[in-house]
């Protein structure tokens, strides 16, 4: 179960073009929802691409989930808190993979990989 609520699931379209923009989507415990407490949350979600053929993998992005209910007043007492999920728009040359990590303040590190193929009637370079 703790991998179930701690791995990131990393979500891209089936049909993707070269140069053309699309969303990746990255989450945290999407079928059983990861706690999100002063006390046990995800500080923060990295995502990269490697591109296929390339020799080191590119950072897109460092999201950073601050608000978990930190408070003067106590844990857990503020207004605001900031689910573990992030939506970019990313224009890519070439095939690749996507690495995302997510780091849980008492689980440590977690990792996914998913594999972004070139698609769709226009896609043939």
């Amino acid at each position: 179960m703790e991998e179930r609520i701690h791995v990131p699931l990393i979500e891209i379209p089936a049909q993707v073009r070269a140069g053309e923009p699309f969303q990746v989507k990255v989450s945290i415990g999407k079928e059983i929802p990861h706690p999100n407490t002063t006390e046990h949350h995800i500080s923060w979600i990295d995502l990269y691409f490697h591109p296929e053929g390339g020799r080191f993998p590119r950072q897109v992005g460092r999201f950073a989930f601050v608000a978990h209910g930190e408070a003067v007043s106590g844990a857990n007492q503020a207004p605001v808190y900031a689910d573990p999920e992030l939506v970019v728009t990313v224009y890519l040359e070439r095939p690749g993979t996507f690495h995302a990590m997510a780091l849980c303040n008492i689980h440590g590190l977690w990792q996914s990989d998913e594999v972004l193929t070139f698609g769709g009637p226009a896609a043939a370079n």
